[in-house]
């Protein structure tokens, strides 16, 4: 290997002057902030560079100034877009430009030419939408198509698996505005005169670049200097493609646009294993496919695993799969091309999926590979660095098999996928990287002669960043390295642009982020947190699992998605599930946040998240960040005075027990709250918005009526039925907010119960799950409650008497907080696995659903016609789809709503969260609202959406039970 020298650190000007001289001429934000450089810090890789300002400009005149003060500070400069770079592309020691917020339109598309101009940051998906009412789309489309950037994708050279139709960036760009490190704005596109010396290095070089370069479509690691030679037409817009940043600051593209498919079908392959399926793929790309993805099986293991076996379709036996899609100018001819395939495939195991929900549900698992591959099958984390790989096709399944090989004699494991078509694997490797670079260093060092053996690439379409430019020399001669060093002299002679990258490489081992984080063990047992089990009982661990695919960026709510609300209202990083965990990882690493739990950094970071827990079920790494800010919160405030709030809200339930105990005095306190000069006081006085109304108590609550009924209808003690019906029991769990707050819903659940047969029974004592407890980090205090719960319900679930829960939130408490702050009593894992919601009784089989023989049926819904807003924690741990095929069944129209309503019980409520409330509101619940129809129901389970709906839009909310029970038959009601 040829010799690799890192530049020594530059002389450059201070960072409070370089901050200075760029406020003096940007007009969009100049952040140099602790808590940002921190979100900053690190992209989707193992590396950790915190930067020393990060500038967001408004337009390209923003990002001609900033290059301006960068070359005249001698600051080093890195380009940045959707940050789900997984080399390390993205992070730099100077200026960081975060192109995403503000350049980022569609300038022009023209459908005649089928191109279109755009502005660096534009999001993937945004041009994709502009494009399709031509009939056009971008070619490429790699998985995080939802939150990368154009200027990112042309940065690295973006694939895809549709790169097997359509090609890479490289082959779909016509030409690129772009500024030199010199300052040199020029357009690049065929010839090489923009760059002078340019047309000397090729004539140079020439067999250097014939014989090296472009080998193999996916060849994308080093300089792609092939596209200048004469023959290949002399493309300096496509040798800039997959330069990193290293070489040009882009400010705008042309592209080209391609026909969207007519009828895509999908053919899903299965084989024993994942090199006998690569094997298949040479026959295969005869029949001209559109896409021939890969996929280990264990990886969609884990999604059954964490989603639920209905978040994956049927799919044919085997131990890996090919995902093939083939096109045609109609669907039936696509279906005739994928029988055709299908016959070639060598295997027997064969599924076809016309376009339709379960294909849409095949791609989204593959989408979010890179985190669903962030864990192994034994739940070790997984990293990346040795993450996309290419070979030419022809020797994949070889290279497969050696590659096994060698991880075994590592002793690493991860789920391989990835786009097989082009020969490119995805795979991240449980390294131990807890304590040490060397073992990642050992196994890359490796794994790059395995891949240069094989004729391949490091990367085969990420880019090689800090974590394999340091290899090149393995993959090319020194002749090769030298030109790539020529070309940077060309154009960055001061080697300013994101430096450390491709060119006199930062070794492969430095900067790493995760040796440098300290451990934070959690504090358990009578006075603790939560137990974080699956990550070693260890936050530091925990919040590691974020890798930063970034899908909290994304809007999702088409797929029907819920992460990340604030995100969607504020469009700052911060306050991402993302950028919240980047803080949190540096609060672990101790430099730049100093000052603990207690750190203003770490409490501006979580003050917008609404801890909805939409990522626990969304983010693909399966990241927590409500449970995170609840340990947190718990950390700060251990033993200390909280906020008013914490005591108001957070102790709500106490508060309302204590008004409905006292006969009348509800009804007092209603009539005095109404008067809003006294409401705005008390609203003011316990830290909540004064634009808000307060809570109405119920005269009666629930667990009066329940008992007075009892009374009335001779019951026996204890709340069953006189005379021992044999009809199933199911115990009905009233929560705070149903009891005292909503009790028209549990009585009609008691009604919809009977009336499927069910022997309804209530706890006789009261069972609190200490919700707003958790949600305020008083968690020694939830444990508590939740102990006491587990002495009214635990005996019910032992013996395997079903429990309802009425309030979303609260049934997400039984179903999961409760196992991870009581892990040691058995009765939490049977309270939990007996904890349904009322759909999921209703639409089970017996013995848990409805006999059979009794004669029920769903009322009919069919005059219904509902907005429906799942709760997010509905959503999150439970899913609803119980409730989609409930309402389907009954005949309902109903138009399913994505993301969160904004008030997140006390979020919405506290001061200073309503502006960022209601524009999350607005992102979906408002605006379906504003669409319904005078008739339409709007149909929420969840006590705090019903309330955001009557705040904001005067809208008064149902609950299924209340839905069902007014549909029932007269005699049943």
């Amino acid at each position: 290997m040829s010799t690799v020298t890192t530049p020594a650190p530059r002389e450059h000007q201070p960072a409070a002057d370089l901050v200075h001289a760029l406020r003096a001429v940007v007009r969009g934000p100049v952040d140099d902030s602790t808590r940002r450089r921190a979100e900053y810090s690190t992209d989707a890789s193992n590396y950790r560079v915190p930067p020393q300002v990060v500038v967001f400009p408004r337009d390209v005149d923003d990002v001609l100034a900033t290059l301006d003060v960068a070359r005249e500070a001698g600051a080093p400069l890195t380009a940045r877009g959707g940050g789900t770079s997984v080399a390390g592309n993205a992070v730099g020691p100077g200026i960081v430009i975060d192109f995403s917020r503000s350049v980022n339109r569609v300038l022009e598309i023209d459908p005649e030419a089928r191109t279109a101009r755009i502005e660096p940051g534009v999001i993937m998906t945004e041009l994709q939408r502009q494009a399709a009412p031509f009939g056009l789309r971008f070619g490429p489309d790699p998985s995080t198509q939802a939150r990368a950037t154009l200027g990112g994708m042309i940065g690295n050279n973006a694939c895809g698996p549709r790169a097997v139709a359509y090609g890479r960036t490289a082959d779909n760009v016509v030409a690129l505005d772009v500024v030199d490190g010199l300052g040199r704005r020029f357009t690049a596109g065929k010839g090489l005169d923009p760059v002078p010396g340019l047309d000397e290095l090729v004539r140079r070089e020439l067999e250097t670049l014939r014989t090296e370069l472009g080998r193999f479509g996916r060849q994308v690691s080093g300089y792609s200097l092939e596209h200048l030679l004469p023959e290949r037409g002399a493309d300096l817009a496509k040798a800039l493609v997959g330069s990193e940043g290293t070489l040009v600051t882009i400010v705008g593209a042309t592209v080209n646009l391609v026909p969207v498919p007519a009828a895509p079908v999908l053919v899903v392959l299965g084989y024993p294993d994942m090199p006998t399926a690569a094997d298949a793929v040479p026959a295969l790309l005869e029949h001209q496919p559109l896409a021939i993805e890969g996929m280990d099986a264990r990886l969609v293991d884990v999604v059954r695993r964490v989603r639920g076996a209905s978040a994956v379709p049927h799919l044919p036996s085997g131990g890996g799969w090919l995902m093939v899609e083939v096109g045609g100018p109609t669907l039936d001819e696509a279906l005739d091309n994928a029988r055709a395939l299908a016959a070639d495939a060598a295997t027997d195991a064969v599924q076809v999926y016309p376009p339709g929900p379960e294909a849409a549900a095949m791609w989204r698992i593959r989408e979010d590979g890179a985190g669903l591959g962030g864990r192994t099958p034994a739940g070790e984390q997984a990293w990346p660095g040795f993450e996309d790989s290419a070979v030419p096709p022809a020797r994949l399944g070889a290279y497969l098999r050696e590659l096994e090989a060698l991880m075994a004699s590592h002793g690493v494991d991860g789920l391989a996928y990835g786009h097989f078509g082009d020969g490119c694997v995805h795979l991240r490797l449980d390294v131990p990287l807890e304590r040490s670079g060397d073992p990642l260093r050992a196994f890359m060092t490796d794994a790059a002669h395995l891949v240069a053996a094989h004729g391949g690439s490091l990367s085969g379409e990420h880019g090689d960043g800090r974590a394999r430019s340091e290899l090149l020399p393995v993959m090319y001669s020194a002749r090769a390295i030298e030109a790539f060093g020529a070309m940077k002299s060309l154009l960055d002679p001061r080697d300013l642009l994101n430096p450390g990258v491709l060119v006199r490489p930062r070794p492969l081992d430095a900067d790493l982020r995760r040796p440098a984080a300290r451990p934070l063990p959690a504090l358990v047992g009578r006075d603790g947190g939560f137990a974080f089990e699956h990550d070693a009982g260890d936050l530091t661990t925990a919040v590691h699992r974020c890798v930063g695919v970034g899908k909290c960026r994304a809007d999702t709510s088409a797929s029907g998605g819920f992460m990340c609300p604030s995100y969607l209202a504020t469009r700052d990083e911060k306050d991402s599930t993302r950028g919240r965990a980047r803080v949190l990882q540096e609060l672990a690493n101790g430099t730049l946040i100093t000052r603990g739990w207690s750190a203003p950094e770490v409490e501006q970071s979580l003050d917008l998240c609404l801890s909805c827990k939409a990522c626990s079920s969304d983010c693909p790494a399966g990241v927590d960040m409500a449970q995170y800010k609840s340990e947190v919160l718990f950390r700060k405030y251990r033993r200390r005075v909280r906020p008013v709030t914490h005591y108001l809200l957070g102790w709500l339930p106490r508060w309302i027990r204590l008004v409905t105990s006292v006969p009348g005095l509800a009804q007092v306190a209603n009539g005095a709250l109404r008067w809003r000069p006294l409401a705005k006081v008390v609203l003011g006085a316990g830290g909540m918005d004064t634009r808000r109304r307060m809570v109405t108590f119920a005269p009666t609550p629930f667990r009066t009526w329940w008992r007075r009924e009892q009374r009335r209808a001779g019951a026996v003690a204890g709340g069953q039925t006189a005379g021992g019906s044999p009809r199933p029991k199911v115990l009905l769990w009233t929560d705070s907010f149903s009891d005292s707050l909503s009790p028209s819903v549990p009585q009609a659940a008691v009604r919809v119960l009977r009336a499927a047969g069910y022997d309804v029974l209530v706890p006789e004592a009261e069972a609190c799950c200490g919700l707003t407890w958790i949600t305020t980090g008083q968690l020694p205090a939830a444990r508590k409650k939740l102990t006491e719960l587990l002495g009214v319900l635990g005996p019910y679930a032992v013996n395997g008497i079903p429990i309802v829960g009425l309030e979303p939130s609260c049934t997400a408490v039984l179903r999961s907080d409760l196992l991870d702050l009581l892990p040691d009593d058995p009765r939490a894992v049977a309270v939990s696995r007996q904890t349904h919601t009322l759909a999921e009784l209703l639409m089970a089989p017996a013995p848990i659903g409805p006999d059979p023989e009794s004669g029920w049926t769903l009322p009919d819904l069919s005059d219904v016609t509902a907005v429906v807003q799942p709760h997010c924690h509905h959503h999150s741990v439970m899913t609803y789809t119980a409730d989609r095929t409930l309402l389907s069944e009954a005949g309902a129209t109903f138009r399913t709503l994505a993301g969160c309503c904004g008030l997140a019980g006390n979020f919405g409520m506290e001061k200073g969260h309503y502006d960022v409330s209601v524009a999350v509101a607005e992102h979906e619940l408002l605006p379906a609202l504003r669409e319904a129809g005078p008739q339409d129901v709007f149909l929420a389970d969840g006590f705090s959406c019903r309330t955001q709906a009557d705040h904001l839009a005067d809208v008064h909310g149902v609950h299924l039970a209340e839905l069902l029970a007014a549909h029932l038959p007269a005699t049943e009601r």
